[in-house]
């Protein structure tokens, strides 16, 4: 039986980073396209945020392509009836990223100030603020990926730690407000044929997919066996990769892979409440 033909020229998976500052080692890009080996983006460049802003643009207006961004798109809604529960903020995704946005002053799009200042009581960042416990709420697909045994999914209140992505999410928010209206995300949008969309991803999942453990690739040895895995051919990188350059190219090859999937863009769980609040991760069926 014939694959049925990918609705998009690549996939491209963005390592994202929420880290202050205007330049940030920890963003790295990867591409798969057709069958080729999944290749990095402007190899050993230290991206700025706006840099990816503007590099998504354009590239998305030249071919139909799949972005994933490792970050969460929005906060958990539907347990608690709220993003910030007793603050005076919007109630879906959209207007929360506008909202987000425009309160957060950081350069690069940071959203530091979004949790340090602003909202400060909704996030942990320490014993200061109590029990950790009371901060850890978590979206609709976080407790599916949990309870499936797909990874230890974080919440974006927890805002402290190499593993928190508080920092990245709200900074992602920013992003995702800015090409809001010229890019598809999903699923608060639906997939178009023939034109681009973003959708968020966990680099954990789809090093599973890889039959690992999930834990990160230290080679590139190690990454092209992983790869072969994924069926895709090897890298061939001629050096060590970095964390994120290994999570970026798994990823990227991952979602070629989920892309074969019927139900790639139908989870079962995903209702519509849950796409307009808190959406959905790429590759959680």
């Amino acid at each position: 039986m014939t694959a049925k033909p990918s609705p998009f020229a690549a996939t491209v998976a963005i390592d994202w980073s929420g880290a202050k500052g205007s330049r940030h080692k920890g963003i790295a890009i990867a591409e798969a396209r057709g069958s080729d080996p999944p290749r990095l983006v402007r190899q050993g460049h230290v991206w700025s945020r706006r840099e990816v802003l503007d590099w998504l643009r354009e590239r998305a207006a030249l071919e139909p392509t799949l972005f994933g961004f490792d970050f969460s798109f929005a906060p958990p809604l539907a347990e608690r009836g709220s993003y910030l529960p007793g603050d005076d903020v919007p109630g879906e995704a959209r207007p929360f990223w506008a909202y987000v946005d425009r309160i957060s002053g950081d350069e690069d799009l940071g959203a530091a100030s979004f949790l340090e200042r602003h909202h400060r009581r909704h996030f942990y960042f320490g014993k200061a603020d109590g029990e950790k416990a009371r901060f850890m709420h978590f979206r609709a697909v976080e407790q599916r990926l949990n309870a499936q045994g797909g990874g230890k999914a974080a919440t974006v209140y927890d805002a402290i730690g190499a593993a928190q992505v508080a920092k990245a999410s709200f900074a992602g928010m920013r992003l995702l407000h800015h090409i809001a209206d010229q890019v598809a995300i999903w699923p608060f949008d639906p997939i178009i044929p023939g034109q681009s969309a973003v959708v968020e991803i966990y680099g954990r999942l789809y090093l599973r997919m890889s039959g690992g453990s999930g834990r990160k690739l230290r080679s590139g040895a190690e990454l092209d066996e992983a790869l072969a895995r994924l069926g895709s051919p090897p890298a061939a990188l001629g050096h060590d990769p970095s964390d994120h350059e290994t999570d970026a190219l798994i990823t990227a090859a991952g979602m070629r892979k989920m892309l074969e999937r019927p139900e790639a863009f139908a989870p079962p769980a995903l209702t519509p409440q849950i796409a307009r609040t808190e959406g959905w991760t790429f590759g959680v069926l």
